[in-house]
């Protein structure tokens, strides 16, 4: 502000308002865009509380009754409105707000297009994303539900919850679904229940509306908030052909509460049917199994060795006499062979031997030292000499 000041000489609460109400004064006129969340009428003057959807701030809201009367449709709480006007100071009560000088409502075809632009911008992000889509449980341990105080639409998730699963458990957080407040107690709700651990699956229901009805859950905050969560959660609003962007952040899309309900738990019915033919098939595939095990082991009991033991024996007996009569001819053939062999080398070698020269007359003569005598004139007279004959030997002098 450009005043000297200091703790010894500090400035006066009037010098610092006045200050701050001339230094918001020379600011321009603003174009400002956000919900209606409180209109107060008083005579001349109407008080309203500008809320940003988004974030949790506000801002109040000051402007004639003629400027108020002039919005078509009248100006009610969770209207989306844009508004020029002009920062004003008030140094009185040190309060800022924005005094209006036109009011102009969203329409829906905006709105349409504003929630297509979010809807792109998300959807850049990766919000939308499959991969990021968490599976539901078979059978949760407790349920989360968010809905509106005793709506059509919890009772459609609990009655068709239960006629499924009887056992279900379920956690109910009641939460406004519509007008200004209604994304911010579903953003919260939804937070505890994310919190719990026993919860396992969160279910945002509401019935159907128009499409400032259902704005709240095309609410940035809450679209986000529901990507962020550890617990999967299941969006049911409105019907069929109704489609905020909740439904495509959350895991599960479902197209009314009573689909819900048959989502986010099993049909007892069915899942004991499941069982049964299950059980049956099982039973079937063992009886099979085992008849053809059984046939397997009837051909095998009803082979020759084992329907008569012996046989193989009494095969094995008849090879081994064979081999044995076989052995006994090759050795009686390789025996005779031998014989005649042995037999015809006698004969030569008796063809062949001295003794036959001997028997048939011959002598043969050796002197003492046992060699044989070939001439008459190498023997000296009075010699011993030995006749060997065919039969005997003779002992003889030499004269």
């Amino acid at each position: 502000m450009g005043l000297a000041n200091s703790a010894e000489q500090p400035l006066p609460v009037r010098t610092v308002a006045r200050s701050i109400s001339e230094w918001v004064g020379r600011l321009g006129r603003v174009w400002v865009e956000g919900q209606v969340t409180q209109v107060s009428r008083r005579p001349g003057t109407v008080f309203l509380t500008l809320r940003d959807p988004v974030a949790d701030m506000s801002l109040s809201v000051t402007c004639s009754r003629q400027v108020c009367e002039a919005v078509v449709p009248p100006l009610g709480e969770g209207a989306r409105v844009v508004i020029h006007a002009k920062p004003d100071f008030y140094a009185g009560r040190g309060t800022l707000s924005l005094a209006a000088l036109e009011i102009r409502p969203v329409g829906v075809g905006e709105l349409l297009a504003r929630l297509e632009r979010l809807k792109a911008l998300l959807g850049a992000e990766g919000l939308f994303a499959a991969d990021r889509k968490k599976p539901l449980p078979f059978l949760p341990r407790r349920v989360g539900l968010i809905t509106g105080r005793a709506g059509a639409a919890e009772r459609d998730v609990l009655e068709n919850a239960r006629r499924r699963w009887p056992a279900v458990d379920f956690v109910v957080r009641e939460a406004a679904v519509q007008g200004h407040l209604a994304a911010a107690q579903v953003t919260a709700a939804l937070r505890e229940l994310d919190r719990e651990p026993a919860v396992d699956v969160i279910v945002i229901a509401r019935g159907g509306g128009s499409v400032e009805d259902l704005l709240p859950f095309s609410d940035e905050g809450l679209c986000r908030a529901v990507v962020a969560c550890r617990t999967p959660v299941v969006s049911a609003i409105g019907h069929e052909p109704d489609s905020p962007l909740l439904d495509f952040v959350a895991d599960v899309r479902c197209s009314t509460p009573t689909d819900a309900g048959k989502r986010v738990v099993p049909d007892v019915r069915e899942e004991g049917d499941r069982v049964r033919q299950l059980r049956d098939r099982g039973r079937r595939v063992v009886l099979g199994s085992v008849e053809r095990e059984w046939s397997r082991l009837e051909a095998v009991k009803s082979r020759p060795v084992l329907a008569d033991p012996s046989t193989l024996v009494s095969i094995r007996r008849g090879d081994v006499r064979t081999l044995h009569e076989r052995a006994r001819r090759c050795t009686a053939s390789r025996l005779s062979a031998a014989q005649h062999d042995l037999d015809h080398v006698l004969a030569r070698v008796v063809a062949l031997s001295p003794q036959a020269t001997l028997d048939r007359g011959y002598a043969v003569v050796q002197d003492e030292d046992g060699a044989v005598v070939r001439d008459a004139d190498a023997v000296p007279p009075g010699a011993d000499l030995s006749v060997r004959l065919a039969v005997g030997t003779l002992l003889v002098t030499a004269d």
